[in-house]
């Protein structure tokens, strides 16, 4: 990981000002579905077809961050062909995150300063009283997404620079972004031949879906760094949070992945279901993914808080 700097010197440039428009957009719009969501529900609204689609693109863009641009692109725990690291990386934008090469520099640099000085989102970086904690949990959640200075790529992701195929991909967010939320628009208005079948697609597939994945995966940055186990030795406050378990594919045994970062699997324990875990694991049995680093007992034992 980069040598300790200052956090001035974590940032190359500041996002400009149509693009930084369009973060608050997303995230406030899928959030606001993400309300009305409830009402809606409430006898009229979903449709079979809305649900398999919500469900089925949170599963593919949910693994696309968690298997492509955490566990494979940041972290390097596995070596994948190159259909497999295209695929992930689409799959991952589907998520409307942020393109994968800032999404990857915000993350390796979270893990070089985590829960310190120089971290993008660590809910302590106001302090430990109670006031500072909520004003922390805000930022590690939401409000570090509306900082504009944008982490060094060059310091942080030189490989993924280098990469034409992920550069190709970066390029293509807006397109992806775009095909994410009114693909399924497009998909239910076909189906039912009507305005409100497409409609009723693009707000559930489409804005609720989309909220949803943010507020797991955000949650691992705030929820998972503030109450939790801590059966790992790791040197920040990462924690491991049962309840996020499924949802986030595996991601809330996150004291783990803190305490082992390069490691395939975060879920190790009995009943600490991983799903990531195991789609790597089908990859690796389908010659799509080698290379993979997957935890030992002889690490494990090292690793653990001892009582």
């Amino acid at each position: 990981m980069p040598e300790a700097a200052p956090p001035r010197a974590l940032s190359d440039h500041q996002r400009h000002i149509a693009p930084h428009v369009f973060v608050y957009v997303f995230a406030a719009v899928p959030a606001l579905a993400l309300v009305a969501a409830v009402p809606l529900a409430w006898g009229w609204g979903l449709s079979l077809l809305d649900a398999g689609m919500a469900v089925g693109l949170y599963v593919v863009s949910m693994l696309g961050v968690t298997v492509g641009f955490h566990r494979l692109f940041t972290h390097r725990a596995f070596t994948a062909n190159r259909g497999l690291r295209i695929g992930l990386a689409v799959a991952g934008s589907l998520a409307v995150q942020g393109p994968v090469r800032h999404w990857v520099a915000d993350h390796r640099r979270h893990h070089a300063y985590a829960d310190k000085e120089g971290d993008p989102h660590s809910p302590w970086r106001y302090g430990t009283s109670p006031r500072a904690l909520v004003r922390g949990f805000w930022h590690a959640h939401m409000g570090w997404l509306f900082d504009r200075d944008m982490t060094d790529q060059r310091r942080f992701t030189p490989d993924l620079l280098a990469d034409r195929d992920m550069s190709a991909v970066h390029r293509a967010f807006t397109a992806l972004t775009v095909l994410s939320l009114f693909g399924p628009a497009v998909v239910g208005g076909l189906v039912t031949m009507s305005w409100w079948g497409a409609f009723t697609a693009f707000f559930w597939a489409g804005l609720v879906r989309v909220a949803l994945t943010h507020h797991v995966a955000w949650s691992t940055n705030s929820i998972c760094h503030l109450v939790g186990e801590r059966p790992w030795t790791s040197r920040d406050r990462s924690t491991n949070v049962w309840l996020l378990a499924i949802p986030s594919m595996g991601e809330s045994w996150h004291n783990l992945h803190h305490a082992d970062p390069t490691s395939a699997r975060h879920g190790v324990g009995r009943g600490e279901i991983d799903i990531s875990a195991g789609v790597i694991r089908l990859f690796e049995k389908l010659g799509w993914a080698r290379d993979v680093r997957w935890p030992t007992p002889a690490r494990l034992e090292k690793l653990a808080v001892k009582a």
